[in-house]
């Protein structure tokens, strides 16, 4: 029925609830059939499922302590998500999350431990932009390669994290070695009055808090900017995009850069915060954690937020399961790989459902 002449069009109330319910309910379904796998492999190692899932609730959730131990965890997870989240509303697939954040980390050291007269503030700042900037170039160019020369950028960013984790080795070994670092080979360290502090009352340093605001912050540009729309309608229709007369490739470029600013930054507060120097540790699997967290969070802003928080209680679990359960410390990245496969599988799902399909008025 066509409304009257003069009347603006209404739309009928929750047209996409669907949409919202199908989102939430597949990557729950999915995380509850993991839980129940990871059930069996704990049965099959000699403990008891249930115990092991205490244990890990324990760990990650039983104090104020151990929840602060997980949003120490939490912190580059966050920013290393957006780093595939954001390209994925291209219709990109980026995993060189782990580079841009070993990238990020060492552009931190080259400002922070060899300008050691700035100011606090000053310091921490040109830092941050430091790390933002190498870790978003780094993501650049592996989008420039996608869309000017046709390179898989699944493989290319992939291959991208062990250049990236060798030119850390180099660096640390040669050009920027610290001759008091015997045991591990680390870089000169950032001043301790240039360190990123902790939020007052806590023990979790201030990289939680960009964490969080970066997440808000993709939530918003993307969801509720003419820039995320256009963001939007690339991932959803490339020709139709272009035929509307978008700068796909500045956009895609732009929105790259941002992706590897996000992991740059969680590389500045890894080495601002917990390492002090640029050293073997920064690559400590984090931005792999991330793609997990993007997949899961359906690469929106918000559920990156919150499923950053659940994976980095699950990766604090892993000292708590070999006391009390004489597990290995490595069962918790069993756990991320098996969500991780049962994850992928449920996106075939989608739309599958006739309860989750729009009906025909």
């Amino acid at each position: 029925m066509t409304p009257p002449m003069g009347a603006a069009p209404t739309e009928p109330p929750l047209t996409n609830w669907r949409a919202l319910v199908e989102s939430f309910v597949i990557p729950t379904g999915a995380v509850l059939v993991a839980l129940l796998i990871f059930g069996g492999f704990c049965g099959l190692a000699g403990a008891s499922p249930f115990s092991v899932y205490h244990s890990i609730y324990r760990a990650a959730f039983g104090s104020w302590y151990a929840f602060q131990n997980t949003l120490i965890r939490a912190a580059p997870i966050m920013l290393c998500a957006l780093c595939t989240a954001l390209p994925m509303r291209l219709g990109m697939v980026m995993i060189g999350n782990e580079g841009a954040l070993v990238i990020g980390g060492l552009g931190t050291v080259l400002v922070g431990a060899y300008w050691v007269s700035a100011p606090h503030y000053v310091a921490l700042t040109a830092m941050a932009l430091a790390g933002m900037v190498a870790g978003g170039l780094w993501i650049m160019a592996v989008g420039a390669m996608k869309i000017y020369r046709g390179v898989n950028e699944v493989i290319s960013s992939l291959l991208m994290n062990y250049i990236a984790i060798a030119i850390l080795n180099h660096l640390v070994n040669g050009p920027m070695h610290d001759p008091s670092s015997l045991n591990k080979p680390s870089s000169y360290p950032v001043p301790e009055a240039n360190a990123l502090g902790n939020i007052p009352g806590s023990r979790v340093h201030f990289g939680l808090v960009y964490g969080i605001a970066a997440c808000l912050i993709t939530w918003g540009l993307i969801e509720h900017t003419s820039f995320g729309f256009k963001v939007r309608m690339i991932g959803g229709n490339l020709r139709a995009a272009r035929m509307a007369g978008l700068a796909v490739g500045k956009i895609s470029l732009l929105v790259c850069f941002l992706a590897g600013a996000a992991a740059g930054l969680a590389g500045m507060a890894e080495v601002a915060a917990v390492q002090g120097c640029a050293n073997e540790s920064l690559a400590a699997g984090y931005g792999y954690a991330g793609i997990l967290v993007a997949f899961v969070g359906r690469q929106h802003g918000l559920g990156v937020l919150l499923v950053s928080i659940l994976l980095g209680g699950i990766l604090a679990s892993g000292g708590m399961l070999q006391r009390q359960n004489h597990l290995s410390d490595a069962t918790v990245l069993v756990f991320q790989g098996i969500v991780f496969l049962v994850i992928l599988y449920s996106e075939s799902l989608y739309g599958r459902f006739k309860i989750f399909q729009t009906r025909a008025a």
